[in-house]
């Protein structure tokens, strides 16, 4: 029986020393690439655009068809009929004699059919020669089309990536604060038991005791609220990621700046290059320009050659097998007119994406920047909350012991404590701050 509860204990504490494996932000990452269900049709729509570019390179090489024909007419469907009558029989001598001849011989008349059955089979390769350029600029666009895909996988990865982000530093942040206002707590419980004393001993009036007691009843409020805000924090987290919500779920990265906004810093036009957005915004362009040479070759000339192999046996007559080998030139005469317009369409198309490039890459430079002064005023903002932080300790170490020496008062003491915790609480809201707009300015730089 001891060896058994002993087997149980370890079995017990293995679970547990699993269920409470800490979590890296880089794991959790990695589980979010992974199970995120806009990451996985991504990955679909660049096989398919793959798939597109493929099938576009077998324009390159000739088409082959095959038709067959089997019919069988309930009458002939063709008919040659003779008349009778009396024919001049030849005397084997001389022709001009058929003339005057004056022997006959009757010949009845008579009717022939033709095709009543039969049977057709033909194979026919046709090799483009000249198309226009419709082969070359349709494979051009089927491969733009699988860079499409790809920036837009990568887009969809970086948003991905900034909610992962900051999912798990809103869940960290939360985790910090619970320290915060436990060490709170513990300081109203040991503020209470003093002033409970001193209450006793008639120190202190009653109405100080009942303000030490509201104000740990304010604290164990709000340390629900928080604990319930976590766990819910919690859950979205595990959702997006897509693992089994855990309530023994631990984060392992801390909420620390030790790097300076200017070691990420880098110059915007050349980190222009690097967006998605902006390679889109090209590939934009690139394609209104390849759809404007597959236009124009609709209306070039169009050449191509070929080869047929043809089967053909009609009624109870031999079966045929003849080769035929062709050429075709199409001119799309009449065309031209309607040319002139569907190109000046095309044109304006050309302008409008261009603009559009212009325009937006303005924009994503404007991003760009205001990203970096996000950056800038967050870390400036955390060495703030670092300095009002270590004011408010030092305030609350005077005001103990002003309190110890009973030269303040109870509420005086509660000001002070309640201070120093609403700091430590935005010290902790400006490093998750700090990390969230430290990430967006990475992604806006295609980083």
């Amino acid at each position: 029986m001891k060896k058994y509860v002993f087997a149980m204990s370890i079995l017990i504490g293995a679970n547990i020393a699993i269920a409470q494996k800490a979590l890296t932000l880089e794991e959790s990452k990695q589980l979010a690439l992974q199970n995120n269900c806009a990451i996985k049709n991504g990955a679909l729509e660049i096989e398919a655009s793959r798939q597109t570019r493929k099938a576009a390179v077998t324009k390159y090489f000739p088409s082959i068809s095959a038709s067959g024909a089997l019919f069988e007419s309930q009458k002939n469907m063709m008919e040659i009929s003779t008349h009778g009558g009396n024919l001049p029989v030849y005397d084997g001598k001389d022709l001009a004699g058929l003339s005057t001849a004056t022997q006959f011989a009757y010949m009845p008349s008579s009717t022939m059919g033709l095709m009543k059955s039969g049977t057709f089979g033909m194979i026919t390769a046709t090799q483009p020669i000249f198309t226009g350029g419709r082969i070359w600029n349709g494979n051009r666009l089927a491969g733009l089309g699988e860079d499409v895909s790809e920036y837009k996988n990568k887009l969809a990865q970086n948003e991905v990536l900034l909610k992962t982000e900051e999912q798990y530093w809103l869940v960290v942040s939360l985790s910090e604060k619970q320290k915060t206002i436990q060490t709170y707590e513990e300081l109203l419980n040991r503020l209470l038991a003093q002033v409970k004393d001193a209450f006793a001993s008639g120190i202190v009036s009653r109405n100080d005791l009942l303000k030490v007691k509201v104000k740990r009843s304010e604290v164990l409020l709000n340390k629900s609220k928080l604990e319930n805000g976590k766990k819910l924090a919690t859950m979205a987290f595990c959702q997006y990621i897509g693992i089994p919500y855990d309530s023994t779920l631990v984060l392992a990265d801390t909420l620390s700046v030790a790097d300076l906004p200017q070691s990420f810093y880098v110059d915007h036009a050349e980190a222009l290059k690097n967006r998605s957005e902006y390679n889109l915004l090209q590939a934009s362009v690139r394609a209104e320009e390849l759809q404007s040479n597959m236009k124009l070759g609709e209306y070039l000339p169009q050449v191509a050659v070929g080869v047929s192999g043809i089967y053909m046996k009609l009624d109870d007559s031999k079966d045929r097998t003849l080769g035929m080998a062709f050429g075709t030139v199409s001119i799309p005469i009449s065309g031209w007119w309607e040319a002139s317009h569907s190109l000046s369409e095309r044109n304006v198309k050309e302008e409008i994406a261009k603009n559009s490039l212009k325009d937006n890459s303005e924009l994503l430079l404007l991003q760009m920047q205001k990203a970096w002064q996000d950056f800038s005023d967050a870390y400036k903002q955390v060495l703030l909350s670092e300095e009002a932080k270590a004011q408010t300790e030092e305030n609350l170490k005077v005001n103990q012991d002003s309190y110890n020496n009973g030269m303040i008062s109870v509420a005086d003491l509660l000001e002070a404590q309640a201070l120093q915790q609403q700091m430590n609480d935005q010290l902790i809201d400006a490093k998750a701050i700090y990390r969230s707009k430290q990430i967006t300015y990475l992604q806006v730089t295609g980083r």
